[in-house]
């Protein structure tokens, strides 16, 4: 538990008193954020926000990670290094995208198959290698079995898990993306996502086959590293919210909200909750679900079904505050992560109490 209380608070110093100063870098670089012309007008007075802020927020994870480990004296795990692994390698996907915007001044960075070949290519090394590694007890940090509140049914094989893996990671990031197009709206959903994943990893740990020998038992291979990687990854994000809430001092970009999908998909697929995600991350599905239908209409009608996708864009046109979106959407994004705790925690009532 100390670890876990570690590498949070070490992330959230790293992330509140680095962000400035990064901030005061990409300025004096003139790495400021590009706006579509296509978007809503009121983002225009945006254009030349510093941007690529997940930078930041990739490091003092990772910083805050490695310290705690040092200072508690305890080794990092597979499924630990494999997540942030999956956060840093879309993190650099991101990166690359947001460096040939500001670089050639224009909205448009990556192509998209160029973008999705990067995603994939660090999706595959990450769905192989999850399942290797095993303890002691066999256990490898992601099993061939699809999940819900734990693993069900039976084994989908090795190269249908890597399929599976490989749509979790471009959809979950995806999302990301596409939430973050409003000041904090992304890494405010993000941030109780993470909160959750702590919560649902301590339980496991409580409720671990190597403790407690029951049927209902959790076959997760290293819950407490888990919960210490989630905590990390708040922490940082907590310390970046700081400067990115209404009115934005600095942008993610494409850095941090790949990054942010990779590192909450990471902890569904070693949790054994990949499904439940689903319900976790409500307001990105929300969101992504209206820009399919959007253009899914346009296309077999022609006919636009908002003003604007992503959906926040289309309350901006309708004239609500952006401020009153972010808000509101967080509510929303808070329901979502609160029943998904709810049907996990009511799955099985034994491990409520601490050992």
């Amino acid at each position: 538990m100390r670890t876990i209380l570690v590498a949070s608070a070490l992330s959230l110093v790293i992330g509140l008193l680095v962000t400035p100063l990064w901030i005061r870098i990409v300025r004096r670089l003139g790495y400021g954020q590009m706006i579509r012309e296509e978007g809503p007008k009121a983002h225009l007075g945006k254009r030349g926000t510093p941007t690529m802020g997940g930078t930041v927020l990739i490091v003092a994870a990772l910083a805050g990670y490695a310290i705690a480990h040092l200072a508690t004296l305890t080794r990092p795990t597979a499924s630990g290094m494999l997540v942030l692994f999956l956060m840093a390698g879309l993190g650099l996907v991101g990166f690359v995208d947001d460096y040939i915007k500001v670089f050639k001044q224009r909205s448009l960075g990556l192509r998209s198959g160029a973008k999705m070949i990067g995603i994939l290519i660090v999706g595959v090394i990450f769905a192989l290698s999850s399942l290797r590694f095993p303890n002691r007890y066999d256990i490898t940090p992601a099993t061939t079995h699809l999940s819900f509140l734990r693993d069900f049914g039976p084994s989908i094989g090795p190269w249908f898990f890597v399929l599976w893996a490989l749509a979790m990671i471009a959809g979950t990031s995806n999302a990301v993306n596409l939430t973050d197009g409003l000041d904090g709206l992304a890494a405010g959903a993000v941030g109780m996502i993470l909160g959750a994943y702590i919560l649902i990893s301590d339980r496991q740990l409580r409720g671990s086959c190597t403790i407690a020998l029951r049927s209902d038992c959790y076959t997760v291979r290293d819950p407490l590293d888990l919960a210490v990687v989630a905590a990390a990854a708040l922490g940082a994000l907590i310390g970046f919210l700081w400067w990115n809430a209404p009115p934005a001092m600095i942008f993610m970009g494409d850095t941090g909200s790949l990054a942010l999908g990779g590192v909450i998909v990471g902890l569904a697929l070693s949790t054994q909750t990949e499904i439940l995600l689903v319900i976790l991350a409500g307001l990105p599905v929300i969101i992504t679900l209206s820009v399919i239908t959007q253009v899914g209409s346009f296309k077999l009608t022609g006919r636009r079904v908002f003003k604007m996708a992503p959906l926040q864009h289309h309350f901006e046109l309708s004239g609500w505050a952006e401020t009153t979106i972010v808000v509101r959407f967080w509510l929303i994004s808070a329901l979502c992560v609160a029943t998904g705790l709810a049907l996990f925690y009511l799955d099985n009532p034994h491990f409520l109490l601490p050992l």
